[in-house]
């Protein structure tokens, strides 16, 4: 039996201890380790292939790996999920070669891809022709000539689109890119292709612009003047929306302007002495815009059909022209200057009248920027449309004629994230689901598919997980990609009917890793401000963590309303685990007034920027600390940049009794001084409300440690937006730490020496201890 003496002897030696352990952190060894993390950890990652192929007919997949022997092999999983291997890919019925693209009759723009692969073209024509890629935004973007007879191999990305003509309206050919390097036979298979849906439209004449004012050129005499108002002031814009019929067309009026210009002052150009005056076109929230409206006309009469100007007025924007298939109506999608209005419109094609047909309105804000979406049903006249109208983002159908409400689509507590796929025959929508899972992260995104009359729900994905995904060509089945920030990758086939899984392909391998000391973030969830509402956050630790131990805690912040920000995918979080492997504990919050929740949640941030989620953030982390007693609330850190160093900035202005220290690069201060988009999105109309919002306002409330970065020539926020909260601190007789960057632009805080400089003060403001080597 031990004595009193010998318990309290063991006390006092653990307490010094634990005391020793906590004094340790910040030192050389932390550095150095932190520094080696990227190198020692990533080789012991086992990924599972990435690049996953779908067998010619689409009745399975293939790819190649290393063998346990090292060796290279190829699998084979079929729709039965059974598995097929072999060292030659012949047997296997695997294609070697260029694959054979099918010529398209019809262009649209390219879909978003980071799969790698390229196209042969060959021109097997007797003359020249001209190629070019269709961007992501339907654009033609010319990629030089082909000579007749000749072949040209042109990297490319899967799902790209390419067009090859002799010229304008004389098309040769339209191919898509593989995930399999492709081989594009240009001929007159390929031309009759091309011309198949080009052909049936009917002839237009040509158009022109002269003097601000619209001409049609006639073949058979001089040019007609379709109108002689235009002005160099306000001139009109060449018409380019055809009715079907190609009697009338619809084109744009713009009042001519010149927008604001900021100066950006480099002054020390790399080839030369003298400091150099940039200018830079940059609206900004109140700035006038351009009064844009739509112009109707009627070539067959040569005449402009009058359209009612006043309905236009005070537009952010008018777009998404489209026509009925019967040429009577003419649509456009008419936003109101402050985002609280946003209309579809339908003007009458014999008249010019104009009728609204479906109208969201919003006390605060109708998220145009984010969340617009609408699908045309020409065959029966119908609309697919995007709405917050109940409190949840959700898909509804109009008539596209009247604007009757046709039924709702979706409905419930989550919400639609995007529409993937919209199959008419079928009357089916396939769309990407948020909150779904009722027992999953709200954030994790899932395959869904509805019809339009809102039966038939199937969630098709279902592992507890955020998903990505890819079709057969056939879209049969689907290649399903899920992870969390504490799950790796794990890849299975799954079939489209009704997300039946036929394999599980692999997963990624973590073992290795995990024996290495690498450690997961944690997901943690704590109820916000209101006490109800689940707030979501994840917490990074370092690898040599104590849970007896004592860390300062460091946030990540970016509250931008645009999107959700914390991490859901498994991913290295290097910059994060960099930091946290000092000493400290890292963390990174979801707070109300981010977006993909529900409207009430979004709304947080309606002409309250300076909220930022604050208050749910600091619940969260009074929470995380009862859960987690070795987070030391004591010594609180925040670093952000762009909207996060604003975020940044603003919680030692308002909230100085909770966070201590503050790293804030780039940050749009001052809601007046960014971007028109972006901020008239969110605080509205320019008014009082921007300045209460101001970090330059509230610079005399700072409490706590300040560290400021900023790039002289910031072409994103104006870098003068920092300048100013440094002028409010000078004369509010504040100090604080300033980084100016020459030369610098955008996120120059992710520049070494920014980065270095910024890990070294929270070293010294958290850990209290003078850092003995930065992160370089």
């Amino acid at each position: 039996m031990k004595s009193a003496n010998s318990r309290f002897i063991l006390v006092g030696f653990i307490v010094p201890l634990l005391a020793l352990m906590a004094s340790a952190q910040g030192r050389r060894a932390d550095f150095e380790r932190a520094a080696s993390l990227r190198g020692r950890w990533e080789p012991l990652l086992r990924r599972f292939p990435r690049t996953i192929e779908w067998m010619p007919h689409g009745d399975g997949v293939f790819w190649d790996e290393r063998a346990a022997d090292g060796r290279r092999r190829w699998v084979v999983v079929g729709v039965d999920g059974q598995r097929t291997h072999g060292a030659d890919p012949k047997p296997l019925g695997i294609p070697t070669g260029p694959i054979a693209l099918a010529a398209r009759s019809t262009w649209k723009a390219s879909g978003a891809s980071d799969q790698e692969t390229s196209i042969l073209f060959e021109n097997r024509l007797d003359q020249p022709l001209r190629l070019f890629w269709v961007t992501t935004g339907g654009e033609l973007r010319p990629y030089g000539e082909l000579p007749a007879g000749e072949s040209r191999t042109q990297h490319t990305f899967a799902g790209h689109v390419w067009v090859l003509d002799f010229a304008a309206n004389d098309l040769a050919g339209i191919f898509v890119a593989a995930p399999r390097p492709g081989h594009a036979i240009i001929d007159e298979t390929s031309r009759a292709a091309a011309m198949s849906s080009s052909s049936a439209e009917p002839a237009r004449p040509r158009l022109t612009i002269k003097d601000g004012n619209i001409f049609v050129l006639d073949a058979s005499g001089p040019a007609v003047a379709l109108t002689r108002d235009g002005t160099p002031e306000d001139p009109y814009g060449l018409p380019t929306w055809w009715s079907p019929d190609g009697r009338r067309v619809l084109g744009m009026r713009s009042e001519k302007d010149e927008p604001r210009r900021i100066p950006l002052i480099e002054s020390s150009p790399r080839d030369g002495v003298q400091p150099r005056l940039h200018w830079q076109r940059y609206r900004k929230p109140g700035d006038p815009l351009p009064f844009r409206r739509p112009r109707l006309f009627d070539i067959e009469e040569r005449r402009q059909i009058p359209i009612d100007e006043s309905v236009w007025r005070n537009a952010w924007s008018v777009d998404r022209v489209h026509w009925s298939s019967d040429g009577r109506l003419v649509h456009c999608l008419f936003n109101r200057r402050g985002h609280q209005e946003l209309v579809l419109r339908a003007i009458d094609a014999e008249t010019g009248a104009v009728t609204d047909l479906i109208r969201e309105t919003s006390p605060t804000f109708v998220d145009y920027s984010q969340k617009t979406w609408l699908h045309w049903l020409d065959d029966t006249n119908e609309v697919l449309w995007a709405s917050e109208r109940d409190g949840w983002n959700h898909l509804y159908r109009f008539d596209s004629r009247t604007g009757e409400p046709l039924g709702r689509i979706t409905k419930g507590p989550w919400v639609v994230r995007r529409v993937e796929r919209v199959d008419e025959q079928k009357r089916q929508i396939w769309f990407v689901a948020m909150g779904i899972h009722p027992d999953q992260d709200p954030y994790h995104q899932h395959l869904a598919r509805v019809d339009f009359d809102g039966q038939n729900l199937v969630v098709l994905t279902q592992g507890d997980g955020t998903h990505d995904w890819t079709f057969s060509p056939g879209h049969e089945l689907f290649i399903d990609r899920w992870s969390r920030v504490d799950h790796p990758t794990v890849i299975e086939l799954r079939r489209s009917r009704d997300g039946a899984l036929v394999a599980e392909l692999g997963r990624d391998d973590v073992e290795a890793l995990e024996a290495a000391g690498f450690r997961a973030p944690q997901r943690f969830v704590a109820k916000g401000r209101d006490g109800e509402t689940d707030i979501h956050g994840i917490i990074i630790r370092p690898s040599n963590w104590q849970p007896k131990g004592r860390y300062p805690v460091i946030e990540f912040i970016y509250a931008g309303p645009h999107g959700h920000h914390v991490p859901k995918a498994w991913a290295w979080l290097w910059r994060q685990r960099e930091l946290a492997e000092l000493g400290f504990v890292v963390v990174q919050i979801d707070g109300m007034g981010t977006n993909w929740r529900s409207k009430a949640f979004h709304d947080h941030c309606w002409q309250n920027l300076k909220d930022a989620g604050f208050p749910d953030r600091i619940a969260w982390m009074r929470a995380a600390n009862a859960a987690h007693p070795e987070l030391d609330l004591g010594r609180v850190g925040i670093t952000g940049g762009s909207a996060g160093g604003q975020n940044a900035l603003a919680a030692l202005l308002h909230h100085g009794d909770f966070y201590r220290a503050a790293a804030a690069d780039c940050g749009c201060h001052d809601n007046r001084m960014d971007k028109i988009w972006w901020n008239e999105a969110w605080m509205g109309t320019l008014g009082p409300h921007y300045a209460e919002n101001s970090n330059v306002t509230h610079a005399h409330r700072l409490q706590g440690d300040l560290f400021l970065s900023v790039g002289e020539l910031d072409r994103n926020v104006d870098p003068a937006s920092t300048m100013q909260v440094v002028d409010a601190l000078t004369r509010a007789d504040k100090d604080f730490e300033l980084v100016v960057v020459p030369g610098g632009g955008h996120g120059v805080g992710g520049s070494p020496y920014v980065r270095r400089r910024r890990t070294d003060f929270f070293v010294r403001k958290l850990l209290g201890v003078e850092p003995e080597r930065g992160l370089r």
